[in-house]
């Protein structure tokens, strides 16, 4: 015999599945981690103070 299937509980879990997909996918194109801001954040304001530390005076 084959087993009972509620199908009301296949359907949320297909719909819940679907939208973390499309979750995922908007993270791999849009988003990025804190620890990457903050690092390029770092290195941005790094980069400007070698560069202030560098400027000559008129």
């Amino acid at each position: 015999m084959s087993k009972v299937v509620n199908l009301r509980t296949i359907r949320k879990q297909a719909a819940r599945d679907a939208k973390r997909r499309a979750g995922d996918e908007t993270a791999a194109r849009h988003g990025r981690t804190r620890a990457e801001r903050d690092a390029q954040k770092a290195a941005a304001e790094k980069a400007r103070a070698h560069l202030d530390a560098h400027k000559r005076e008129s």
